[in-house]
């Protein structure tokens, strides 16, 4: 688990996984992995993987680009917040 960024509104994990075993064998990869996204205000997170996890991490290459403010950064994180309807618990 990496943290990738965390503002008060938002914090983003990365995860870099094991493979099933019959998803290795299939897809020919050792790992697999995602982000999990947690939205402090509303107390949900989401958690990408696939395609989704690989078009999240191109946009934020994007933007990155751009030297973007915390608020373009959340307000690219909230287009995927919306998704969300994990409720956070603490463990």
């Amino acid at each position: 688990m990496l943290m990738l960024y965390n503002s008060d509104s938002f914090a983003v994990l990365q995860f870099d996984l094991p493979a099933a075993q019959d998803e290795r064998a299939v897809a020919g990869e050792e790992r697999r992995g995602g982000y999990e996204i947690v939205d402090k205000f509303a107390r949900k997170e989401i958690f990408l993987e696939g395609t989704l996890a690989q078009c999240f991490r191109e946009g934020v290459d994007r933007l990155v680009e751009t030297e973007p403010t915390e608020e373009a950064l959340d307000e690219f994180i909230a287009g995927y917040t919306q998704l969300a309807q994990q409720p956070v618990t603490l463990h």
